[in-house]
């Protein structure tokens, strides 16, 4: 039975969550509603409900974007159907869309922030059903585990894709301990990458990465640039490998220190990709970028169309999920949130619904 009501946890407004209940909308062609299994907590919720970073849709809003579930109602072909919803649905008629960059498509939809779209820390969810990604032989991975395909885990691969990494490139990961950039080492390395050096202050979870991806670790913590360069360019030369040319840079942190870090690195015709969001300014001169025949890459979220080869990498093992993540009720939201806030948190959390 289809209920009349959405149970949701709503911002209404930075700093303040309340548990209510919404109208099911009415369902307009291709749509479908789904009933949500999980939903993982990321740092952009973070940023809407504690930084006061606007949202489009302005609150009362139900936050959270990493989305997987059930289908119940729609399209008849669909129910029954495990899906992943993308944290970036794209138009699919725009210019962007057509040329292949749908996932800067100025239309798209964001659960969680956009007009006309609630998000996921909710009991069901109404959604247009042409981009939804079908899990089919999940191989024992839980449901709820496959929610942070949608973001954690594809805006790591469609940076790779941004990057053109390949068979043999040389990979450096800011904040490979991070939600965003322990997948960006495992992306990484699932991709053929020949070595991947994680860079990271927290040494406890940076020591986990070798196991993860990672041929060697760096806690900048502490260290001048120069000796962060030295470290770097020892362990280059003990791979026997140039520390000095063709590095695809990925920076995951958001944070001025990250990216400063990430341009400390970025040599002769070196890659820079920013893939974590921060408000900080940094500086830097253009010029080196020029002298390096270097380039510096912005990346957002990803397409629809490649969430079934993350998926695909995650089910075969590249990519490990159950090691970065955890389930709690949906009724700890507000513990949950506190503890990610103030970097309490060892694993990224999915949120299961318990509205019941």
């Amino acid at each position: 039975m289809i209920p009349e009501f959405i149970d949701t946890w709503q911002m209404t407004e930075p700093g303040k969550l309340i548990k209510t209940r919404i109208p099911m909308p009415t369902l307009e062609t291709g749509d479908v509603v789904v009933e949500i299994k999980g939903c993982g907590v990321c740092h952009t919720d973070l940023s809407y409900f504690y930084m006061g970073v606007p949202t489009v849709q302005k609150p009362p809003l139900s936050l959270g974007h990493e989305i997987s579930g059930v289908v119940i109602d729609g399209e008849e072909g669909m129910i029954g159907k495990e899906v992943i919803i993308p944290a970036v649905i794209p138009c699919g008629e725009c210019d962007l869309c057509k040329g292949g960059r749908g996932n800067r498509c100025l239309a798209q939809k964001m659960p969680g922030n956009s007009m006309g779209i609630y998000g996921g820390f909710s009991s069901h969810i109404v959604v247009q059903s042409r981009f939804l990604c079908m899990v089919g032989n999940r191989k024992e991975i839980p449901l709820e585990h496959l929610s942070v395909i949608a973001d954690a885990v594809t805006t790591p691969y469609q940076a790779a894709v941004r990057a053109q990494l390949g068979s043999g490139d040389l990979v450096v990961v800011v904040g490979a301990a991070g939600g965003v950039g322990s997948f960006m080492v495992q992306v990484a390395k699932g991709m053929g990458a020949k070595m991947v050096v994680g860079i990271d202050i927290n040494s406890e979870k940076l020591k986990k990465m070798e196991d993860f991806g990672a041929d060697a670790t760096i806690n900048p913590r502490g260290l001048s640039s120069k000796e962060l360069k030295d470290k770097f360019k020892a362990i280059a030369k003990s791979a026997g490998v140039s520390a000095n040319t063709g590095w695809k840079i990925f920076e995951c942190t958001g944070t001025k220190p990250g990216q400063e870090t990430a341009l400390a690195l970025l040599s002769f015709v070196g890659t820079l990709v920013v893939v974590g969001y921060g408000t900080d300014e940094t500086s830097y001169m253009l010029s080196k970028l020029m002298a390096f025949d270097a380039e510096i890459i912005g990346t957002w979220g990803c397409t629809p169309d490649k969430y079934p080869a993350v998926l695909e990498m995650c089910l075969d093992g590249r990519i490990q999920l159950a090691p970065f993540v955890e389930t709690r009720p949906m009724s700890q939201i507000e513990q949950v949130f506190d503890e990610a806030h103030h970097g309490k948190l060892n694993r990224r959390v999915i949120l299961t619904p318990d509205f019941n």
